[in-house]
């Protein structure tokens, strides 16, 4: 990949616990631009050159109150941030590993999500420009929101000329704990003009997970031939309107020689903006903002709401720790837990 002309400039998010916050701006030689924060690695914006603007394709706010604001703590959309130490839903907010019961914090429901009350997304992560990687490092002390080992984090973007999102994460621990993490960038193609129910879904896998009634993770289903099965490409709001609802599906894919692979793309045909997800993770959630609150929009006035962003979470199983065969829940101590995923715009 050519990155060498990528530049990233940094300046001053805003102040939290007397400390400064970083915000870094990686802008490539096309003109797209991907805006991150220390405050929990997150994304927090990001523009493309069309018709000689700049348009905006993913949610989030230009200063760091944004993400303190009543609203969007009533919601928790968690929109751009790095996910972890577990993503998505453990049920019964519980696990055992090694013959011992770990309890964590009750949230939706009584299952845990996202890692917790204060996960990665809700912590200042310190910063390194290393070249044309931006690289983010957290410390999770032993027993951060229940569970085990101190894990040292990792996570590095980098936008290439070939308008790439390359994400890639790193982490140890010294004890056997759960780990996954991932991106949660809420995406619009049509830069929020309408909402994504136009919007052309691909997803090149026939399984998905399935949920219980608590929305924890069970095991794996096949949706081959079913309103679901989107290896052909269907348009988001006719599923919708199919399924009675939004998306919020964690797609199974077989990749266990863990190899950077194709997974789905959204294309917005009438801009002809088109994203395509590629990763080396065993799953990947395609979720349509169906909680996300009609209240939120970014400073300038830019409205978000219901079905105006698409998230493409790719990470390891929901529910992993409590899933027999679930792949690579557990990281042990001294392993190495390494992850991959490249959002590339075609616009």
């Amino acid at each position: 990949m050519t990155t060498d002309k990528t530049n990233i400039e940094q300046e001053n998010f805003g102040q939290l616990q007397g400390k400064e916050v970083k915000i870094f701006t990686l802008t490539n030689t096309n003109g797209m631009k991907v805006k991150i924060t220390e405050y929990g690695a997150t994304i927090t914006s990001i523009t493309l050159p069309v018709e000689g603007k700049e348009m905006e394709i993913a949610c989030g706010f230009d200063t760091l109150e944004g993400y303190f604001g009543e609203e969007y703590k009533a919601n928790a959309p968690y929109f751009g941030c790095t996910v972890g130490r577990y993503c998505s839903q453990i049920k019964d907010a519980k696990f055992s590993l090694n013959g011992k019961d770990y309890q964590l914090a009750e949230m939706v429901g009584k299952n845990n999500l996202h890692g917790g009350l204060k996960g990665f997304d809700k912590q200042v992560w310190s910063s390194e420009i290393k070249g044309n990687t931006l690289v983010f490092s957290l410390t999770s002390p032993d027993g951060q929101e229940g569970f085990p080992g101190t894990v040292e984090a990792q996570v590095s973007f980098m936008l290439t000329s070939e308008n790439e999102i390359k994400i890639e994460y790193l982490a140890t621990t010294d004890a056997d704990t759960p780990l996954s993490m991932t991106n949660h960038t809420y995406w619009n193609l049509s830069g929020f003009e309408e909402k994504v129910l136009g919007h052309t879904a691909t997803v090149y896998t026939d399984k998905k997970i399935d949920c219980d009634e608590t929305g924890a993770g069970t095991g794996v289903i096949s949706v081959a031939g079913a309103v679901d099965d989107l290896r052909e490409g269907k348009v988001i709001g006719d599923v919708h309107e199919a399924m009675g609802g939004g998306f919020e599906h964690f797609y199974v894919f077989d990749n266990a020689a863990e190899e950077l692979k194709p997974y789905a793309a959204v294309e917005n045909k009438a801009k002809g903006i088109k994203l395509e997800v590629s990763s080396t993770e065993p799953s990947m959630l395609l979720y349509t903002g169906k909680y996300t609150s009609d209240d939120l929009k970014r400073e300038n006035g830019l409205q978000y709401g219901q079905y105006k962003g698409f998230c493409c979470e790719t990470h390891r199983w929901p529910n992993g720790p409590n899933i027999e065969g679930s792949p690579k829940s557990i990281t042990k101590a001294g392993e190495e837990f390494k992850s991959t995923t490249v959002f590339k715009l075609e616009f």
